[in-house]
């Protein structure tokens, strides 16, 4: 009997970190909450409220596996830098609690989730509905980026598992299991 998954996504930020928790089981990924957590107060202040909240969130749904959005560099290396502490404090705080780590540019998470790298966050969130088959409430775009992040970790990980399992041993195999999509 298989085993339900439980993935935490991580959108990471300093002032908004958005976080959203899939419920994974074979082939099927269900929403379990998403949210943003804002912050405000010093640079340190808001670096603990990061860390806490997010063992928090561990201690209450246990998650199994973190994914988070990667940093990229932008034109302010100084936003870079933030961004790159709360991302930090939130692998720290998943690793603190035993969680698998797994880090995706956003350009990946996008692909994943909607096919094109360049997707804009509205198609992210639309392709979200979809993916999870719920209408998710309009809202912060920071909750929809983490979703995003566990739903890519999701279908990374189910790709690997789809591929396996249609194998063909021979062309002949291939064409006998899909016979619309070979030409006579």
């Amino acid at each position: 009997m298989e085993r339900e998954r439980i993935i935490l996504g991580i959108d990471p930020g300093t002032n908004a970190m958005g976080y959203g928790l899939i419920a994974c089981k074979s082939n099927q990924a269900s929403l379990i909450k998403f949210d943003v957590v804002k912050t405000s107060g010093e640079s340190f202040e808001k670096l603990s409220l990061i860390f806490n909240t997010i063992l928090d969130i561990i201690d209450r749904y246990k998650p199994g596996e973190l994914s988070i959005e990667s940093t990229f560099y932008g034109k302010n290396i100084q936003s870079m830098l933030k961004l790159g502490r709360a991302q930090g404090m939130a692998i720290a705080a998943a690793l603190f609690r035993g969680l698998k780590v797994t880090e995706y540019s956003p350009r990946r998470i996008k692909q994943s989730v909607t096919g094109r790298g360049n997707a804009s966050k509205e198609q992210v969130a639309a392709m979200l509905s979809r993916i999870l088959g719920e209408a998710l409430p309009v809202g912060s775009l920071d909750a929809t980026d983490a979703l995003a992040a566990a739903v890519c970790h999701f279908l990374q990980k189910d790709a690997s598992a789809i591929s396996a399992e249609r194998a063909y041993k021979s062309w002949k195999d291939f064409v006998a299991e899909n016979p619309g999509k070979s030409k006579k």
